[in-house]
């Protein structure tokens, strides 16, 4: 290793842990504190911030794997876990606590070696699906906040069934497209579908035809236009009546 990785040794065994200290030395690491239980190598980590811990499994006061998970939720460090034994639910619950890489003690250098890069190389894996889980997070919280905000109409709407008015919880009518815009954010724009402007243009057909067509109804246009013929008949008749007397006369 190029750099010399900052080393933690969580070991309650004093000859143990110098045994593990030399071969972390050996490997190119910088040994900066050892710590003999799990609560101390929480505080230690949390202090010093190592770049990897070699841990202990079995250890006083709090084991190896529920140190790694306090870290892992404090202060996140790549961890190797050194142990004379291993089983399936250790493994389990190793890989639950995001332990990078497993090494079997005392270690040899070049196994320590690899086992220190393949943790902090999981470790910068794990940081990234990290920051692409909380990014997701916030933009899903996000999500949920303008979801909330928005206005959605929802139950039953008490509506008339001939003019479509819509009653208000005050007990007015509104008209659909207000009590709508009202409540939620749509808004309208007005126009006229296809089956709707053949009616409209049926109606308009019809009621020209019967303005044109109904005797003695003119349009109000007819009735300015041509007035009436014989505006006084009475009167008429008698000027002929009169006219006749006259010549017999």
């Amino acid at each position: 290793m190029d750099y010399q990785v900052k080393t933690l040794i969580a070991e309650d065994n004093f000859m143990v842990g110098e045994m593990i200290q030399g071969a972390a030395e050996d490997a190119g690491c910088i040994v900066v504190g050892r710590a003999f239980d799990g609560r101390q190598a929480v505080e230690m980590t949390t202090e010093l911030r190592p770049d990897v811990i070699l841990m202990d499994i079995k250890m006083p006061n709090l084991d190896g794997i529920e140190a790694a998970k306090i870290i892992q939720d404090r202060c996140p460090t790549p961890v190797v876990i050194l142990t004379a034994y291993d089983t399936p639910e250790m493994l389990e619950g190793a890989n639950a606590a995001g332990v990078g890489a497993f090494l079997a003690k005392p270690p040899n250098v070049l196994e320590l070696r690899k086992a220190i890069v393949l943790a902090r190389g999981r470790f910068g894996d794990l940081l990234s699906l990290h920051r692409a889980n909380d990014l997701l997070r916030k933009r899903t919280r996000e999500l949920e906040e303008a979801l909330a905000s928005i206005k959605t109409l929802r139950g039953l709407i008490p509506i008339c069934a001939y003019c479509k008015k819509i009653r208000s919880d005050k007990g007015y009518w509104q008209r659909l497209e207000e009590y709508i815009t009202e409540h939620s954010e749509a808004d309208f724009t007005h126009g006229i579908c296809s089956e709707c402007l053949k009616k409209v243009e049926t109606e308009m057909e019809m009621k020209a035809n019967v303005d044109g067509t109904e005797p003695g109804v003119l349009p109000a246009e007819g009735k300015a236009s041509h007035p009436p013929e014989n505006p006084n008949p009475v009167d008429c008749a008698g000027d002929r009546a009169e006219g006749i007397k006259k010549k017999r006369g």
